[in-house]
């Protein structure tokens, strides 16, 4: 049915569909019928209707956002452009931006860790191709993670000056940099492009491949933000190797969390190779085929599930979403507990729990929920929390249930690599996998020490 049929059932009078057209620099409507082909055609259109209260124009303007995901090595070498044009696609216009004697410039917004570890070949990189740079490196961990951290961020862009449609703001660190500085590109000038260049496992996988921005407020996570994808998200798995082991952990969580949701095979990946995985910081082995070791397969499948997910609904107009999973009870636990649990550990915990409630219902056997957590285990995730009260996550269930639409929309596993969303989860199958989950792991759960890096 079409825009106009559907208006036509809710009004009494005739509705007028106008389709746009730009003539000489001038846009202007024509009827639906008209078959004038002169001028350059938009895809927005103008509904007109009138009742005896006025008239009603109702604008329907389809947005498209394209980026990329791009899987570069040596992202920091002086002659890789990756990092210069990657984000464009026609190959005329790199060209002609390599020809122009314009001094092109870059804002680089960096986590302190990360420009500790990686800011002089940075410097060196953009001073190598003659670019004009500024290299602001913040404290962007979870407590910072604030509207005064994106502020500081502006005030530093605009003294900078940087031209909003051809110079897009690049954003090196984990997921907190990425998400801050996100929302700093989609504020400013209401719209500037930029680029995440992840240099975390969980923002590998995870924050640098959908278009949600962020920053905590009232104590929330993530309460406010926007939805402005970047143009480009380059991945470059060697700024996993300077890594701290938990910090590799803490991204596998991400990554069970997808072959739990859709994919079998990964699954049994990260049961074999997970802990190998974790020892070589996903970098590939030595006389290994760089496109087939297990590094590479995980994390390919890992972006590829997820971007299945997401592209579909980007702006999350759909809120039933498998990638939910692990993310009812933990945003409530994370800043409950913050700075002791990493966000991956958060989802974790949320995850195993939500494991016995799968098999409490019956969608999971005893053997498949055993090497659910056996696998989780093995990749050094905690599996429970003492501060993961029966009042926190039966708190979390209800606001989910008021931030939802009224239904819960809770994802759970059904098998190995398959998943639906419920609305239904009576009290009693809440309370006894709770005391299961308690039972089975209060004695022996791995509570991580606070950990204030950022890597």
């Amino acid at each position: 049915m079409s825009y106009a049929s559907k208006i036509s059932d809710s009004v009494c009078d005739d509705v007028a569909e106008f389709r746009l057209v730009c003539v000489d620099s001038t846009w202007s409507r024509q009827t639906a019928d008209c078959e004038c082909v002169e001028g350059r055609p938009s895809d927005a259109k103008i509904y007109e209707s009138s009742t005896e209260d006025g008239v009603t124009w109702t604008v329907v303007s389809p947005i498209v956002f394209t980026y990329r995901v791009i899987q570069s090595e040596r992202l920091l070498d002086a002659s890789n452009d990756t990092l210069m044009f990657g984000h464009i696609s026609n190959p005329t216009e790199i060209q002609a931006l390599k020809n122009n004697s314009k001094v092109m410039k870059r804002f680089i917004v960096i986590d302190e860790t990360v420009n500790d570890l990686y800011g002089s070949r940075i410097a060196a990189y953009f001073e190598a191709r003659g670019v004009t740079y500024k290299i602001l490196h913040l404290p962007t961990t979870e407590e910072n993670k604030s509207m005064a951290l994106v502020t500081s961020i502006l005030e530093e862009v605009h003294k900078f000056g940087i031209d909003r449609r051809t110079e897009p703001i690049i954003a090196i660190g984990g997921g907190v940099c990425l998400d801050i500085a996100g929302l700093a590109a989609s504020l400013y000038r209401r719209r500037t492009p930029y680029i995440r260049v992840p240099t975390t496992l969980l923002a590998y996988i995870d924050a640098s491949v959908g278009a949600k921005t962020g920053v905590n407020f009232a104590n929330c996570k993530n309460k406010l933000g926007s939805y402005i994808p970047p143009v480009a998200t380059f991945l470059d798995r060697t700024f996993l190797c300077t890594l701290p082991r938990r910090h590799i952990s803490n991204g596998m969580a991400e990554m069970l969390k997808m072959a739990l949701m859709k994919h079998k095979g990964l699954f049994e990946l990260l049961q074999k190779e997970g802990r190998s995985l974790l020892d070589s910081r996903f970098q590939p082995r030595i006389h290994e085929n760089v496109h087939m070791d297990a590094a590479c397969v995980s994390t390919r499948l890992a972006i590829e599930t997820m971007l299945e997910e997401l592209a579909p609904n980007l702006w999350e107009d759909d809120l039933d979403r498998l990638v939910d999973f692990g993310h009812i009870i933990s945003p409530e636990l994370e800043m409950k507990v913050l700075p002791a649990l990493l966000h991956g550990e958060a989802v974790n915990i949320d995850m195993a729990f939500m494991v016995y409630v799968a098999h409490e219902r019956g969608f999971l056997t005893e053997e498949e929920k055993r090497r659910i957590i056996v696998c989780m285990q093995s990749l050094e995730l905690p599996v429970w929390h003492s501060d993961c009260t029966l009042d926190l996550v039966q708190k979390s269930l209800t606001e989910r249930l008021k931030h939802s639409g009224g239904l819960l929309r809770m994802p759970l596993p059904t098998a190995l690599g398959r998943a639906r969303i419920f609305n239904d989860l009576e009290d009693s199958i809440v309370c006894r996998a709770f005391k299961r989950w308690c039972d089975e792991h209060c004695e022996t759960a791995m509570k991580p020490q606070s950990h204030n890096g950022n890597a």
